[in-house]
């Protein structure tokens, strides 16, 4: 991999104009567009996660979305090989890479990287879960206690997946799940662009969310959870259901709201959203800011790649 080879990152809160000025980018520089979004991965859930339409991806198609089942946990790691694997795909044909997406964890993690944890391991893992059913979770964790100090003080005794997962890396290892996350990971030898989108003013991102909101209840959004209620392998648990706005209609059409209330709660929460995505946002390094107002802000993209 080369130093000098490109990659624009293009982060901002929900309800930005992300997915338009890309779309631009891709049209005016003929970036390949790669999505940063830890909700737009999920199959069949488009209306709540204002996943570009069909029409908007057949203008620029967009690379991870629509990659997993709702069944399905997807880390950041998941996300770090993935994209890695796309950004190479599109230096590989002679193009700039166009990452863009809401979710900082993601963006954080490909830039300044994260620490190298083998893969999971099914036959070992079973071997643990049989473990900590006959000898008591309490055992392992006093075995995390002697190899990993440090992980078991973070880890409760009764988190078992948390636990599972640092005795796990220990046995494939040699090496605690603590060291190894110390160790300086490997930073990638491209140039980033860092871009965020976002209202110069806070009141207009929110109007902009409720609107949206209600945009998502014109065009069918009760429809797209009942379809997904209705599968019956899917609950409040998975990482799929709790993105924003899938609990609050997931508990209306249950009856345990009413039509106002939900509406009401799933704006506050996609304002929540928002807030973390700024707060992320106002303290990173190397970030360029762009009005969503602006008419220019696909010039500035890309005279920043000269």
């Amino acid at each position: 991999m080369n130093a000098s080879l490109p990659v624009i990152c293009l982060m901002g809160p929900t309800a930005s104009g992300k997915t338009a000025l890309a779309i631009e980018l891709h049209q005016k520089l003929g970036a390949e567009l790669i999505s940063v979004d830890s909700a737009l991965i999920y199959r069949g859930m488009d209306i709540g996660t204002a996943k570009p339409t069909a029409e908007e991806q057949a203008l620029a198609p967009h690379a991870l979305i629509d990659i997993c089942d709702p069944t399905e946990v997807y880390s950041v790691a998941d996300f770090r090989s993935d994209a890695l694997r796309e950004i190479e795909r599109v230096h590989q044909a002679g193009k700039i890479p166009l990452l863009v997406g809401g979710t900082m964890l993601y963006f954080k993690s490909l830039i300044e990287g994260i620490a190298e944890l083998p893969a999971a391991d099914d036959a070992l893992r079973e071997l643990i879960i049989q473990q900590g059913d006959e000898q008591g979770w309490r055992s392992l964790h006093e075995e995390l206690q002697r190899i990993d100090p440090a992980s078991a003080a973070r880890i409760n005794v009764n988190d078992k997946q948390r636990l599972m997962r640092a005795i796990e890396v220990y046995r494939l290892t040699g090496k605690s799940l603590s060291a190894l996350q110390a160790e300086p990971p490997k930073l990638l030898p491209y140039r980033f662009h860092q871009f965020a989108i976002a209202p110069s003013e806070k009141e207009v991102l929110h109007q902009r969310i409720e609107q949206r909101f209600h945009l998502m209840l014109e065009q069918g959004f009760a429809d797209e959870v009942q379809s997904l209620i209705d599968r019956g392998d899917l609950d409040l648990s998975l990482p799929s259901m709790r993105c924003v706005g899938y609990r609050q209609m997931w508990n209306y059409l249950h009856g345990e709201l009413d039509y106002q209330e939900m509406i009401f709660r799933g704006v506050v929460a996609t304002r929540q959203l928002a807030k973390k995505q700024m707060n992320w946002l106002n303290g990173w390094s190397e970030l360029n800011w762009l009005d969503s107002s602006a008419t220019q802000n696909d010039k500035i993209i890309i005279n920043s790649l000269s």
